[in-house]
């Protein structure tokens, strides 16, 4: 490449490593560091590489076949995880449907990486930051096989014409994720005359977790279910998980506890039996692929009724944080909701009241209701910036965020201990912890229960 003496692994290592523990502030020769997202990644291709970004179709190093990626951490109570996905390049429907995997645009750019970390810290400026690590890296067998699987998905919808419903939950390491100015970026696709989304290949901030604990931070790594990757030539993870359960269809929870000699009424009991099932220990939440796919178990209890009665909860949010969010795509919500797949344990009552284990499927939000999703956060971040309206009734405090009868997906309700349980709202009131909610009637109708 014009302009970077850098055309071997060796050297583009070697300076990798000369960079670790300098401040940005004194690497940034151009003032980039200043031009919002993306910046640091520019500071050191630019200031540092000494080359101007190149193109979408090639590596950063084209002699070494190398791409670089500059990559955010940040510490919580749970260790180190990813901020973000890690972006790859631009999805040409109209180019990348007749390729193979091979000569894909994503594997001809980002087969090697040279991956540099550095650690982000809330209210401290980037010029602060510095890089502390650096590594080529280069997909496990392991991996590999399940990324070239996610492509196929990914290249699946394509070639059907339906790249507009291309969603981040379809797949498992790589995804397809939205990549533009606004929600009006769209592209072409070759077999439909319906836009679609501009997308990029990217690997989820879940997967990017876990390569950041193994290979650079080298932690413990977590329990694995497929032994060897070789299993997965015949059919996709999903195939091989619901294979593996299924000789327990039709059996009780209590027979399912005798039999794995599971003594324990937790709330994570189904996760434990799960995980007997599959020969691993603990919780299956915790092995190593759920973790880099970020699948989510969930446990639903369909009545003898046919019903549903509970709704999926998600997590807490805070009322001062949500009312500062203003992008979509940015939300919180959204960047739990749309990358997740998640691993749904249905549970059947019988005549005599208990709940035989009745099947596993593997779920994703279509994106014509992650849009419906979009119109419930939207309502609720502009009745929080204005203030919530608490409305005393003869059995406690109501609001008006939005209900469960206003939207057949989605809706907001309390997710705390009691009504002590509170969060200070934008104005200084205080208020009972909220989160969103995927209705218990939307949920019946995507396991396939009819509700009338």
């Amino acid at each position: 490449m014009e302009g970077t003496i850098y055309t071997t692994r060796e050297a583009i290592l070697k300076r990798a490593h000369e960079v670790i523990g300098i401040p940005l502030k004194d690497i940034d020769l151009t003032g980039r560091l200043s031009t919002g997202k993306g910046a640091i990644g520019t500071v050191i291709e630019e200031s540092w590489y000494g080359y101007t970004p190149n193109s979408e179709s090639e590596p950063d190093f084209p002699e070494a076949g190398v791409e670089l990626k500059v990559t955010p951490y940040v510490r919580g109570k749970n260790g180190i995880r990813a901020k973000e996905r890690l972006v790859c390049n631009i999805i040409n429907y109209m180019e990348e449907y007749n390729k193979t995997f091979q000569t894909s645009a994503f594997w001809h750019k980002c087969n090697t990486m040279l991956l540099m970390s550095y650690e982000h810290i809330k209210g401290v400026p980037k010029g602060e930051f510095h890089i502390d690590a650096a590594i080529l890296f280069q997909f496990p067998e392991e991996d590999l096989i399940i990324i070239e699987q996610d492509w196929e998905k990914i290249m699946y919808k394509v070639r059907m014409g339906l790249a507009h419903e291309i969603s981040e939950g379809d797949t498992m390491y790589l995804a397809a994720c939205t990549k533009g100015a606004n929600a009006a970026s769209v592209r072409r696709q070759p077999f439909s005359q319906i836009p679609a989304k501009q997308r990029a290949y990217s690997l989820k901030g879940s997967y990017m977790t876990q390569v950041l604990n193994k290979y650079i931070f080298g932690d413990v790594q977590n329990p694995r279910i497929i032994r060897h990757w070789s299993f997965l030539r015949h059919c996709t993870f999903e195939e091989y998980i619901i294979n593996k359960v299924s000789q327990f269809y039709g059996m009780t929870q209590n027979q399912l506890k005798n039999l794995f000699g599971v003594d324990s009424n937790a709330k994570s009991l189904n996760e434990i039996l799960l995980a007997r099932m599959l020969n691993v220990s603990g919780r299956i939440a915790y092995t190593e692929e759920f973790q880099k796919a970020n699948i989510v178990p969930k446990t639903i209890r369909v009545q003898y009724t046919g019903r549903i009665k509970e709704s999926m909860s998600f997590p807490t949010f805070d009322f001062i944080e949500l009312s500062h969010e203003y992008v979509w795509e940015e939300s919180e919500l959204y960047n739990y909701l749309a990358p997740t797949k998640f691993m749904f344990v249905i549970f059947q009552e019988n005549i005599n009241g208990e709940y035989v284990f009745s099947r596993v499927m593997f779920w994703n939000i279509p994106n014509a209701d992650l849009e419906e999703v979009r119109v419930v956060w939207e309502r609720t971040v502009r009745i929080i910036r204005e203030g919530v309206r608490l409305i005393p009734t003869a059995r406690g405090m109501t609001n008006n965020l939005p209900k469960q009868s206003e939207s057949r997906v989605a809706h907001v309700r309390p997710h705390g201990r009691d009504s002590r349980d509170t969060l200070p709202l934008p104005d200084g009131r205080f208020m009972t912890k909220q989160c969103f909610w995927l209705n218990n009637t939307y949920i019946a109708t995507q396991i396939g229960l009819n509700n009338d």
